[in-house]
């Protein structure tokens, strides 16, 4: 299995942005935690990696396009992240190698009519025309999933539109009704849709409009979930229907929603300091449903969570949670789903965050305090050594932007790295420990390498999978990925 199996002692070392010892990543390695840990075109703490992306991603392409393609699928279909499908598939399409894959992948992650304009933007904005055939053949498939409604309700006036594409790829109606259809987009005469957004336009936020939608099933679970300040405020008075909503198994399972946007609801209301505690339960029994599926982790854990200044950066313009929220409220997922833990979090300082497993996923990670200040990723290795602590696992989630200055160990003059107490561990503890670095940013470097070592990377509890799947022997994230969809030989 690919676990990075490369001996820690042998390995090649690097540096990071802090300066501080690191290893590099390969460039498929590093290519899967930038795509799965970046919101695209978005400033971090080290400044928007977007050109970085683009430089990995053309680069796995020339040899692994087959790889890029499951990736591109994986992250819009498991992680649903669209902006940086919209990127990868584009820039397939624009190489040698890959073109022959973006037919494929086309039908698989478009979801949404404009996931068709946001595609065809990005490749005209970077590449100009001509467009190539992969894309146009595609877009023709795709186009016909689309339903009056959809296609109406996704008809902005941007600078591609939909009749744009409708005339760039002259898809194939399967009958006059869809040939009718067609007509009418082109003519600027499709029926306007009711939606939430198109009645709160209309009549206004008030509580009759918030009522009625709530009432008639017009909001879909995300509308639901971001608008629950508005609905309060408004006072509708059919609250319990909305906690019905939020917490029907089925829909959560459905909407498959990232874990930190149940987080930032719930910081949104208590921030403006409103809502019952019926909200609350709502959205902490939404959270546990959408983890339920995990695998639970046997044994003793340590997880630890960074807390630094360098994670304390908004993880997109929309949002108002920070990487270190985002961190420790996996943190919490993480202890929700071990048998027994041992929960901390570090900055130049280590914090104890003594968590229950059976209080609430929100209100565990809520309870945490996130100050800010360097990186120091080995307190937590140090802690265990120092009270000789027997763990079966360490899971650390973090950027991996160390900052420290090293001390050195008696004896043999080497740094005290992270990798290096790791290995001290082995040898005084528990040789058989296992080490999950959950990366939370995707600079393109790791603290840790070799036997038992498990590199993952993204803000969904789905990383959480592949922490028992490669302790069972099984699939790795980035083995998961490369045979994902399009079955890779070799």
């Amino acid at each position: 299995m690919s676990k990075f199996n490369l001996g820690a002692l042998k390995a090649n070392k690097t540096v990071n942005n802090e300066g501080a010892i690191a290893y590099p990543m390969s460039d498929k390695e590093k290519l899967v935690t930038q795509v799965l840990t970046s919101f695209f075109n978005e400033n971090k703490f080290y400044g928007d990696n977007s050109r970085d992306i683009l430089n990995t991603v053309r680069s796995v392409i020339k040899t692994e396009p087959g790889f890029v393609a499951n990736l591109c699928i994986y992250a819009r279909n498991e992680m649903h992240l669209r902006s940086i499908s919209h990127v990868l598939v584009s820039e397939l399409a624009k190489s040698a190698e890959g073109k022959e894959y973006v037919r494929r992948i086309l039908n698989k992650i478009i979801e949404r009519p404009d996931d068709m304009t946001e595609i065809l933007a990005y490749y005209l904005t970077t590449y100009g025309k001509p467009i190539p055939n992969s894309i146009k053949k595609g877009l023709a498939n795709s186009f016909g999933k689309f339903d009056e409604y959809r296609l109406a309700k996704y008809n902005r006036k941007n600078i591609v539109k939909l009749k744009d594409i409708l005339c760039l790829v002259h898809p194939k109606a399967k009958d006059e009704r869809q040939n009718d259809l067609w007509r009418r987009l082109l003519e600027d005469r499709l029926e306007t849709p009711v939606t939430w957004e198109t009645e709160l336009s209309l009549k206004g936020n008030t509580k009759e409009t918030w009522e009625r939608l709530i009432e008639e099933n017009r909001l879909g679970y995300m509308a639901m979930l971001r608008n629950l300040r508005n609905i309060i405020k408004a006072g509708a008075s059919n609250m319990n229907k909305v906690y019905e909503y939020l917490t029907n198994e089925e829909r959560v399972l459905q909407n498959k929603q990232l874990p930190f946007r149940y987080y930032s609801a719930y910081k949104t209301l208590k921030n403006e300091g409103i809502g019952t505690s019926k909200i609350y339960d709502a959205l902490e029994t939404a959270i546990k449903i959408s983890t339920q599926n995990i695998k639970r982790l046997p044994g003793k854990t340590l997880i630890a969570a960074d807390v630094s200044g360098s994670m304390n950066y908004p993880v997109s313009r929309n949002s108002e949670l920070t990487c270190a929220e985002i961190a420790v409220l996996m943190l919490s997922i993480a202890n929700y789903i071990c048998e027994e833990t041992i929960t901390k979090t570090f900055d130049n300082f280590l914090y104890t965050c003594n968590l229950s497993t059976q209080n609430g996923i929100i209100a565990n990670a809520d309870s945490i305090k996130v100050n800010g200040g360097g990186t120091d990723i080995t307190l937590p290795l140090q802690y265990l050594l120092d009270k000789k602590i027997f763990v079966d696992r360490i899971i650390i989630l973090s950027d991996n932007e160390i900052n420290r200055v090293y001390t050195y160990s008696m004896g043999s003059g080497q740094p005290n790295t992270c990798q290096a107490l790791v290995e001290r561990y082995k040898k005084w503890v528990n040789p058989n420990v296992w080490v999950h670095a959950i990366d939370m940013q995707g600079y393109g470097t790791q603290q840790f390498k070799g036997r038992n070592v498990n590199i993952i990377a993204g803000w969904s509890e789905r990383v959480f999978d592949f922490i028992y799947s490669v302790e069972q022997g099984m699939d790795s994230l980035i083995e998961r990925i490369a045979n994902y969809y399009f079955k890779q030989s070799g």
